[in-house]
């Protein structure tokens, strides 16, 4: 990436809109109002909405009318100078004036992420920050919009970082030693470092729990529906989603696939799996979507066992259940078809009643969904871990903490005080992780 290149893009949706957003950075960004606008750069306001033609540089043909709005550096989102244009969102507009942008000199069209990476390495904001901004881009509920915005305000940023200024200042202390092998560590300063080192430990290990809840947060919790042949499974998911997204046949074996379903719960980000009935079958096919049933059940944050309420007993269930004790729960389906009394026994035993001809049941089943998903990620929001490499890195942190000790030489121990920090420092982007960077910010869009 040549940061001394300017570039542009459009930060909004290519097509037919009320308005677009086309994006400069770079040290000749002033060029575009110099050349392009009617508006005088000696006069010109930093952060001043300016209404203009947008002018070709080349024919002077008038473009577009537009708002043109100035940010210096080291003021912007960059770092750099930037210049945006808010034109009219046609394709015609759009195209004419990044046509234009193409034509001056050392000016080139933005790669995906490459503001942001721009944004990173003027130190307007850390890695986890930058992830965090790609995750309020792609947030599709109001629990991962929060949690993003969290991130984004430095929550993850100022965890990490605090960590890893208590690993140098450890660090400092045992390097000091090293200069001077005449002296030897006191004993009041080596229980200090290992008690700080102890304190460490906890808090990682602790934040560390909250890996599966941050990364089922940001990517979906997943559940899914297990059960006999027709037992109601892919009745259930179509009164949930109110469509006919699955098909529902009284034929055993119709559900051979897993299949699924991306809702909103309360806010928080839900995949619904619905799988092939559980049974003993000669057909290949069956069979394959059975094993595919039970590999999806085991990676399942919340299993819905669901059985005929008018033919079958719970107790189907019982292995499972010893499996999966703390995540498993009873569904008695087809409940229009029961007396009141019977379903009262079977809510007696926690077992849900639901009918998904009726819809009875499926309000209180959805409640229930929401409170488990809100015990399990709501009640550590403040700096959930939301990525793998998060998660990797502390690892890595933790086990060369784990190897610290004063039994052996001074140098192989502030070594590891030195990977542990070196560890986190790969998450923020305070050390040089440029095989990290192309993987993070290619994953933004082009004008971001």
């Amino acid at each position: 990436m040549n940061l001394k290149q300017t570039i542009y893009a459009l930060s909004t949706v290519y097509g037919k809109s009320g308005v677009a957003v086309i994006r400069v950075s770079g040290d000749n960004a002033i060029d575009v109002i110099s050349q392009m606008t009617t508006i005088d750069t000696h006069l010109i306001k930093e952060r001043y909405a300016y209404f203009s033609p947008i002018i070709s540089p080349l024919t002077k043909e008038v473009l577009d009318q537009a708002l043109v709005l100035y940010f210096k550096a080291p003021h912007s989102f960059t770092g750099e100078d930037i210049v945006e244009i808010q034109c009219h969102g046609s394709r015609a507009v759009i195209s004419s004036i990044l046509e234009a942008l193409a034509k001056f000199e050392n000016f080139r069209l933005a790669e995906p992420g490459e503001f942001s990476r721009r944004a990173f390495y003027h130190q307007k904001m850390d890695l986890t920050e930058a992830e965090g901004l790609a995750d309020l881009i792609d947030s599709e509920t109001r629990e991962q919009q929060k949690q993003a915005l969290r991130q984004i305000s430095g929550t993850l940023h100022n965890l990490y970082s605090s960590w890893r200024e208590r690993l140098l200042n450890i660090e400092a202390y045992l390097e000091a030693y090293i200069d001077f092998p005449e002296e030897e560590l006191p004993k009041e300063l080596t229980n200090q470092i290992s008690d700080n080192v102890s304190k460490l430990k906890s808090e990682i290990k602790e934040h560390l729990k909250t890996s599966r809840f941050g990364e089922r947060l940001r990517d979906g919790f997943h559940i899914v529906i297990t059960g006999p042949t027709n037992a109601g499974k892919s009745s259930l998911i179509n009164a949930i989603t109110e469509r006919k997204a699955v098909i529902v046949s009284d034929i055993p074996g119709t559900t051979r696939d897993a299949v699924d379903i991306r809702l909103d719960v309360n806010g928080y980000p839900v995949i619904l799996t619905d799988t092939a009935g559980i049974r003993e079958t000669n057909n290949p096919i069956e069979k394959e979507g059975i094993e595919l049933a039970r590999e999806k059940i085991d990676e399942a944050d919340l299993i819905l066992a669901l059985f005929d309420a008018s033919d079958t007993e719970p107790d189907i269930f019982n292995a499972l259940k010893r499996k999966h004790p703390n995540n498993l729960w009873l569904i008695a389906s087809k409940a229009d078809k029961i007396t009141p009394e019977q379903c009262s026994e079977f809510e007696n035993k926690n077992i849900l009643c639901l009918s998904s001809k009726t819809n009875a049941g499926i309000n209180e089943l959805f409640s229930s969904i929401g409170a488990f998903i809100k015990e399990n990620i709501g009640s550590n929001t403040s700096a959930l871990m939301t990525r793998a490499r998060y998660r990797e890195a502390l690892t890595e942190c933790l086990k060369n903490l784990e190897n610290f000790n004063f039994e052996k030489e001074i140098e192989l121990s502030a070594e590891d005080i030195r990977l542990a920090a070196r560890a986190i420092g790969k998450i923020t982007g305070q050390i040089e992780v440029g095989e990290i960077l192309d993987k993070i910010f290619g994953s933004f869009c082009i004008g971001k």
